[in-house]
């Protein structure tokens, strides 16, 4: 059964709980949700008990139905990639201060 969200694109460059937490529930309607990573990854997929290597369950939790990248966000390739992936997204999602914005461009 189609959710109400299908069709829509989300770039999800968030951490810890809120942001992850609101990315889960477009995808859990429906939506086509991409979660960026750094090289990394989450600080989340540490915490707690691991189901799978380098992934909690809390990170597992609110991380379904999502799709992922990693990137080197200090990188100007990893800047140019994010560049592209905001251009397809129908809703960009991040808890990144202003000023680190400005770096990413």
């Amino acid at each position: 059964m189609p959710g109400a969200l299908d069709g829509y694109r989300i770039l999800d460059l968030t951490i810890n709980v809120l942001g992850p937490l609101a990315t889960q529930t477009l995808g859990d309607m429906g939506a086509d949700v991409i979660k960026v990573e750094q090289l990394s990854g989450d600080d989340v997929r540490y915490i707690g008990p691991a189901r799978h290597d380098g992934m909690s369950a809390f990170f597992l939790n609110v991380n379904r139905n999502k799709r992922s990248i990693s990137l080197n966000l200090k990188s100007k390739a990893g800047k140019e990639a994010l560049q592209r992936l905001i251009k397809t997204a129908d809703v960009f999602v991040h808890s990144v201060r202003a000023k680190s914005m400005e770096k990413l461009g």
